[in-house]
């Protein structure tokens, strides 16, 4: 018994350094291939870390390794993550931010294309993909992420567009100093980014449910509802196709539960209508799962 408990657990770890160790290498890759190929301006601390290489190299024609830059700017925000998100959840993202740091130095450059509208887009996709990653993993790769994170946790905000305004400031500075067209390039690639992780975020997805289901298994649906952590509401009502009475509940949970709560309120009730539904805002109290 006790092996079979603990097999979930390495599991659920080993998905977690594997996606860790993947995510890395897909963010040092990305940099080296499109983002320094294509001159751009990242968001949160890597691009404030890309634009410390390039002031260093432009006016004082020093070569700053990235790891020691990006290590330093990652301290604050991971001491905010420790105090308002998770110690767990902060240990194993610093970890990501050491092997991106790492990889980063230690792959050559490999320029893939010259297209600069190519590298936005493909180079954002494939940054956003790997912040994803991160976050099923239950990580994330650091930086702002570590803001946006806290402030979700906080707040119960969407916070990923918020922190895309906030790399306005960076682009500016950029622009500012080395020329608009790579700034306004880089917010193409940021733009990309930031709408992938939102898209892809298992615990920024909101989804509401609609149950249909009979008085005598109402019971069992709305344990499997409350299993989730989350409450529901009742109405009683009349099926119109054959006039018997019926139950049905309504509740709000995570993208990610939707599919796993749907399998249960079929083995609670083989016969339930479900209609799902997408959840573009929402007010008032969301319970969200701590990130461990």
């Amino acid at each position: 018994m006790k092996t079979k408990s603990l097999q979930p657990k390495w599991r659920e770890t080993a998905f977690r350094l594997l996606a860790m160790i993947v995510a890395s290498l897909a963010f040092a890759a990305n940099y080296k291939s499109f983002i320094q190929t294509g001159d751009l301006f990242p968001g949160g601390f890597n691009g404030v870390t890309r634009l410390v290489q390039r002031c260093a190299l432009e006016y004082w024609g020093i070569v700053i390794p990235f790891s020691p830059v990006n290590l330093v700017l990652n301290a604050i925000p991971a001491v905010i993550s420790f105090k308002f998100v998770g110690k767990h959840f902060t240990f194993y993202s610093c970890v990501v931010i050491v092997l991106t740091s790492f990889f980063t130095d230690m792959i050559p450059s490999m320029p893939i294309t010259e297209d600069v509208l190519l590298i936005c887009v493909f180079g954002g996709l494939i940054n956003g993909l790997g912040s994803a990653l991160c976050l099923y993993a239950g990580v994330c790769g650091g930086g702002t992420d570590f803001i946006a994170i806290a402030l979700s946790e906080r707040k119960n905000m969407d916070a990923w567009n918020y922190i895309l305004c906030c790399n306005a400031v960076l682009l500016v500075v950029a622009g500012l100093l080395f020329g608009w067209d790579k700034a306004l390039y880089s917010i193409i690639f940021q733009f990309t980014v930031t709408q992938v992780v939102r898209t892809l975020d298992p615990e920024g997805r909101r989804a509401t449910l609609f149950i249909v289901t009979g008085r005598e298994t109402a019971g069992g649906v709305c344990a499997q509802i409350q299993d989730t952590n989350h409450s529901a509401t009742l109405v009683e009502g009349v099926g119109l196709y054959n006039g018997t009475s019926c139950v049905l509940i309504y509740t709000v949970v995570s993208g990610s539960q939707v599919r796993r709560l749907v399998r249960r309120v079929r083995q609670a009730d083989p016969n339930a209508f479900v209609n799902v539904m997408r959840t573009e805002k929402l007010s008032g109290r969301f319970y969200r799962s701590p990130r461990k």
